[in-house]
């Protein structure tokens, strides 16, 4: 029966697995309890290549409790949780990467992550052996968020003045890849360009960074983002000079997004934590990190599962 209900509540929430079998949320909370223990204790950790860390944010607040650690395994054979942990400090990974064993850490080959200072300096202690790259998302967020930046700061200071005309709902097109703006909104975008307002600028920034993942040659990789940051850094655009500085500080780190490239899948990562909101969506909100956590493992952990007579689901 337990192996029943566990096997239900990844179909549906907790709430409604409860509701459609007659039973209660506790009875549901401890099938699946039992069911993660059971498939955890018998998991084999084996033939792992590459891993992605990540912070992911839960609940209500910005606390440090508030924001989750978590290890997958991102081999093109196998993608999956590993590890999760609460805060994304260095006394985490480390303690995620010990739970792992040393055989595994060993053998790693890639190791995927953003920039996080506390990351990459575990990483770099831990699996130096490993390939480190950088998360392609992570960097196309950075580069998003300094434009919208821009785009604020100007606002602000050119309100009630008629240009500010072209910088209205102009948001999320000036966030969308410039190939996926159509009609109207292009036109605009067009117009915001022909203004030489610092917002189109850093937006055409943004956009011509895109041919960086392009190249497949180290050599010209590298010219290609001396120029860009020097072209940033010209600009005159705070938000965009300290990208600009993070990515050449960042600069071997990043060039080994390449030297993996068809190894390894960086969106993999990416994907993961989408379905890690989706079960915290479903289950609107956790009231405790355990609870989270067995969540986690059910769905996202691929563990083995105990024998049963018959499967209904």
């Amino acid at each position: 029966m337990m192996g029943f209900l566990a096997r239900w509540a990844r179909r549906l929430s907790w709430r409604e697995t409860a509701q459609v079998f007659q039973t209660s949320w506790e009875a549901v909370y401890r099938s699946v309890e039992w069911f993660v223990q059971w498939g955890l204790a018998r998991r084999k950790l084996e033939g792992i290549q590459a891993i992605g860390i990540d912070e992911i944010h839960w609940g209500k607040g910005k606390r440090a409790d508030n924001f989750l650690t978590v290890i997958y395994q991102i081999d093109s054979q196998c993608r999956r949780l590993l590890w999760v942990g609460r805060r994304r400090t260095q006394a985490t990974l480390r303690r995620g990467l010990a739970s792992l064993g040393p055989a595994v850490v060993t053998g790693l080959r890639f190791v995927c992550s953003d920039m996080w200072r506390a990351y990459l300096k575990v990483i770099a202690t831990k699996a130096p052996q490993a390939l480190h790259v950088l998360d392609r998302f992570h960097i196309t967020m950075h580069l998003n968020q300094a434009v919208d930046q821009v785009r604020r700061a100007e606002s602000g200071r050119l309100r009630g003045r008629a240009v500010a005309g072209k910088l209205k709902h102009m948001r999320w097109q000036l966030l969308r890849r410039g190939s996926r703006v159509r009609g109207q909104a292009k036109q605009r975008l067009r117009g915001l360009l022909y203004s030489k307002l610092a917002t189109g600028r850093a937006w055409m920034l943004k956009e011509s960074f895109q041919d960086f993942w392009r190249y497949h040659s180290l050599i010209w990789v590298n010219a290609f983002l001396d120029v860009w940051c020097a072209r940033a850094l010209r600009s005159r655009i705070e938000p965009m000079t300290k990208v600009a500085r993070m990515l050449r500080s960042h600069q071997e780190l990043l060039l080994n997004w390449f030297r993996a490239k068809g190894e390894i899948s960086a969106g993999a990562v990416e994907g993961l934590n989408n379905k890690i909101r989706v079960v915290t969506r479903r289950s609107y909100g956790f009231r405790t990190y355990d609870a989270m956590e067995i969540a986690l493992f059910h769905t996202l952990g691929r563990l083995p599962e105990p024998e049963s007579t018959h499967r209904f689901c």
